[in-house]
């Protein structure tokens, strides 16, 4: 936890120290915390609230990369007996647009300090398109066989619709994926339907997750943007 501290710490100085004198340049970053930590449908931080935060730098060119961080709960517990308290992601890719579509390209690397052979890296792949106030989209994320997920590829399949009127104070979206591989040895299908809306200076959102191999929650969020 004392790690996860430092690295939101980080996160909320880096953008504003970094966001200099180059225009092609963009800083962002966010901080929050969720109800629950869900991910695909799984829980990470054993239905506890959890603490996240984020930082990215991006070019015009669209090149793109970042940290993203969040508290779990003990995972990858080795043979001393101490296990990971964070997941930190540090990803890179490519985002704009081909024929007329928002594409994004990228690479994730996920580590977990104090966990044991739980590390793995990861290949999104996401296309979208939006049509008046709404946007669909669909992606895949690849891992070949490694080590963190049990030497066994692992591909998941997603599809989402945003509904985001102007004149409406929340917007909407759903989302469904499959999982087949290292991570869901059996297969498993997850989904969610939720609603975010900003308030004040903060993003609240509510969403109903949930899978076929795992019990559903009700997760509440709060984040602040920079």
């Amino acid at each position: 936890m004392k790690m996860m501290l430092v690295t939101v710490a980080a996160m909320l100085v880096l953008p504003a120290s970094a966001r200099a004198q180059d225009p092609d340049l963009t800083v962002e970053g966010q901080v929050g915390v969720v109800s629950d930590y869900r991910d695909r449908g799984y829980t990470l931080s054993d239905g506890e609230p959890a603490l996240q935060g984020e930082v990215s730098l991006g070019h015009a060119s669209g090149l793109y990369g970042g940290v993203w961080a969040s508290s779990i709960d003990e995972y990858g517990v080795g043979a001393d007996g101490d296990g990971a308290e964070v997941e930190v992601t540090v990803y890179a890719g490519w985002a704009g647009t081909m024929a007329g579509f928002d594409v994004d390209a990228g690479v994730w690397q996920t580590v977990y300090p104090d966990g044991e052979d739980v590390n793995y890296v990861e290949f999104p792949l996401q296309v979208g398109r939006a049509f008046g106030d709404t946007t669909l989209s669909t992606g895949l994320v690849w891992a070949p066989a490694q080590t963190g997920t049990g030497d066994a590829a692992n591909t998941w399949v997603w599809t989402r619709a945003d509904y985001a009127p102007q004149a409406w104070p929340v917007s909407l979206h759903a989302m469904i994926g499959r999982e087949d591989g290292g991570f869901a040895p059996d297969g498993k299908t997850d989904w969610r339907v939720g609603l975010a809306a900003p308030v004040g200076a903060f993003t609240v959102g509510l969403d109903w997750v949930d899978s076929d191999s795992e019990d559903s929650a009700l997760v509440g969020s709060v984040f602040r943007s920079f």
